[in-house]
């Protein structure tokens, strides 16, 4: 004869397999390492110092430019 199978319970794993099987799918999709997030952090905190640290102060835009087209 066959097993008894306790319904509850199947349910209630084929629930979690679903479950896991779509965090795998996100993990691919969406999921970076720490070591990924902070490389990236590191690099645009350092692209962003550089531009700070080089930025010349006689040439800014004023912005002006429509106001003597006309």
């Amino acid at each position: 004869m066959a097993d008894v199978v306790n319904l509850r319970l199947f349910r209630k794993r084929k629930a979690k397999d679903a479950k896991e099987q779509s965090a795998a799918e996100n993990r691919i999709v969406f999921g970076r390492t720490k070591t990924e997030k902070q490389f990236e952090y590191k690099a645009s905190r350092k692209a962003d110092l550089f531009l700070d640290s080089n930025r010349l102060e006689g040439n800014q835009p004023s912005g002006d430019d429509e106001a003597d087209k006309t």
